[in-house]
């Protein structure tokens, strides 16, 4: 029995809700006490820097630690470092195994990685109806980012008949749900349809949600646009991005 097993529930909560450095050092301790979830929240704070300073070498031997105690999110995590090359080098065959047991295994995120992976035949041979049916599993358990997917491959007609009516529904969807992508996707068609004031709306939750890059490509694809309050939100956008 550890000193972490020894705490009550409250205890621990109020340990989880202490400052960033304290929160580390708890979570630090227990994860040298051999607890998975300790090890894979650890792990992710020494990848962000949060509380401690950051460390991706570290953060995957601790995420590689948790995996071995079968926790899936931990094992998805070390999938991403070898990804994207987060404390290793990238090794895109590496990710997609550990994508693919997570994802045997019911994690949503990692359905969705290892269907990109297929997608983009990275580390696997190409497959667009098997990632496309990862996808829309994802998507059934209401994970936003595998929502904007399915409207991706309705619309352009990849493993699927062409839809656009269905791909309109899933990025209003995604969008809904908190996805960037699925926001600009939706703020995108809705332009498409003169629907011009609506499209500005998304368009500008997409811009606040997404990351540097994507707010880059953004900015770009704002500055060509036909109608004036489409074009205002490049400017804005570009400053962002390079920051």
């Amino acid at each position: 029995m550890t000193a972490l097993d020894a705490l009550s529930r409250d205890e621990i909560a109020a340990r989880l809700a202490a400052p960033p450095a304290e929160r580390a050092a708890f979570l630090c301790e227990a994860a040298e006490a051999g607890h998975a979830e300790a090890q894979a929240v650890y792990a992710q704070m020494l990848l962000d820097g949060v509380g401690v300073a950051a460390d991706p070498r570290a953060a995957l031997d601790w995420f590689v630690k948790a995996a071995a105690q079968h926790h899936l999110m931990a094992l998805n995590m070390v999938g991403r470092c070898y990804d994207l090359g987060w404390g290793t080098g990238i090794d895109k065959a590496r990710a997609a195994a550990c994508y693919r047991v997570a994802a045997s295994r019911g994690l949503v995120e990692a359905m969705y990685n290892y269907a990109t992976l297929l997608t983009l035949g990275q580390g696997v041979a190409e497959d667009k109806a098997a990632a496309l049916a990862l996808y829309r599993e994802a998507a059934d358990r209401g994970y936003a980012k595998a929502i904007n997917h399915v409207g991706s491959f309705a619309e352009d007609g990849w493993a699927c008949a062409r839809d656009l009516a269905l791909a309109a529904r899933c990025y209003a969807q995604a969008a809904e749900g908190g996805d960037f992508r699925g926001a600009f996707n939706h703020g995108r068609m809705l332009a498409a349809d003169g629907r011009i004031e609506d499209a500005v709306l998304w368009i500008r939750r997409a811009a606040e949600r997404g990351t540097p890059a994507f707010a880059a490509k953004l900015a770009g694809w704002l500055a060509v646009q036909q109608h004036a309050s489409l074009r205002a939100l490049a400017a804005p956008l570009s400053e962002h991005a390079a920051c």
